[in-house]
């Protein structure tokens, strides 16, 4: 998208204006020009129009964006909102279905909670999502950021939303040195003093565009960005200096095994996992404790058969490493699965992503041939 420079002049010598009310007014000039067309925002032209955003569609859209790229939630968001169009069809649905359907997103207590929170939507407030952020911040799977960016967005409530792109933006026009994370009360107390009383949805939207399209992480487009006046940091040429990151730590490895078990009708067996910690709820291969140093992989076995390891794979979690070995199978005669397991053909299996690579591995093995 081509970005304009409406608004790019040194708005801090605009006479008569608070340097708050300059920034927010052409933060907002900028963003009529300039806002990105998105399946669950309703744009500047459209309000102006007389439209209203739906907070089930915000609410919907917050919660699969929270660490999800937009590119990824773009292309899953209108599936969702065709199957459950509202908060009364998210409610009733099933929580498989809802885990399901968010298979490859990662971070699946996010599905969870997403039906948690429809369904106390309905109990405790009769359908409507409650339009202040405690109200908000007392649902499931509704933090600080999430009833902010819902609050303002939804219901222009003049609540201050900081995500990642806004706290690069604030940490570059205050050249905050302090390193984050402790730096980020600093930074939406800076946020708070330019964050308009009217328009707050839309001021939010302009600096979450703005972030993604001009201030970006790096080489931003500092001629393009209706800010660069009022902006310590370009004034100092210091622009990807901030916001200030600590040192990366390296991300230790762990490692586990799985087993592909196959029945006759060449179904895979499948174990639901608890539904605390991670993958939680979700189907997956059955499989030991993934660990720095796993214990023996076949004490973990679901069944006594004549295993075969394959092959590896790997996955990057955001706190890890993952290496799974994975081990093919057939099952015995009188096997019985439990009570948390199921035969599913692997077509039908809605699975994270780690569980799918195992999967693929596996299905490349003679075992699996009827």
């Amino acid at each position: 998208m081509a970005y304009e420079t409406r608004g790019a002049k040194n708005i801090s010598q605009t006479p008569g204006q608070t340097p708050g009310l300059q920034i927010s007014r052409a933060l907002l000039r900028w963003y009529d020009a300039n806002a990105r067309v998105l399946p669950w925002r309703i744009g500047p032209h459209q309000r102006k129009a007389g439209h209203q955003p739906d907070p089930y569609a915000v609410w919907l859209s917050e919660i699969m964006l929270q660490q999800t790229t937009v590119a990824t939630v773009v292309t899953r968001y209108g599936a969702f909102l065709t199957r459950w169009p509202d908060v009364a069809a998210m409610a009733a649905a099933e929580l498989d279905d809802v885990l399901g359907e968010w298979a490859g997103l990662g971070y699946y207590a996010r599905a969870r909670n997403l039906h948690k929170c429809a369904g106390a939507v309905m109990r405790e407030h009769g359908g409507d999502f409650p339009d202040t952020e405690d109200a908000l911040k007392a649902l499931p799977g509704i933090g600080d950021y999430t009833a902010a960016a819902i609050a303002a967005i939804a219901f222009d409530r003049p609540a201050v939303v900081v995500d990642g792109n806004i706290e690069r933006i604030v940490a570059r026009l205050y050249a905050i040195d302090a390193p984050l994370p402790g730096a980020k009360t600093l930074i939406k107390e800076r946020a708070g003093a330019i964050w308009p009383q009217q328009r707050s949805g839309d001021f939010a939207q302009g600096l979450m565009d703005l972030g993604a399209g001009v201030c970006k992480p790096r080489a931003p487009n500092c001629p393009a960005c209706p800010l660069a006046g009022d902006c310590a940091a370009q004034r100092l040429g210091r622009m990807e200096d901030f916001p200030v990151k600590p040192a990366k730590k390296p991300k230790p490895s762990r490692k586990g095994a799985v087993f592909a078990l196959v029945n006759g009708k060449g179904e895979f067996l499948f174990e639901r996992r608890p539904e605390k910690g991670l993958l939680g709820g979700m189907f997956g291969l059955p499989g030991n404790p993934w660990a720095e140093k796993p214990g023996k992989a076949m004490t973990d076995a679901p069944a006594t058969a004549k295993w075969r390891c394959i092959g590896a794979v790997t996955h990057i979690f955001t706190h890890f490493h993952l290496t799974l070995d994975v081990y093919v199978g057939k099952a015995p005669k009188g096997f019985r699965r439990g009570r948390e397991q199921q035969w599913i053909a692997p077509k039908h299996a809605r699975l994270p992503t780690v569980m799918k690579k195992a999967v693929d591995l596996a299905l490349t093995t003679k075992e699996f041939e009827k």
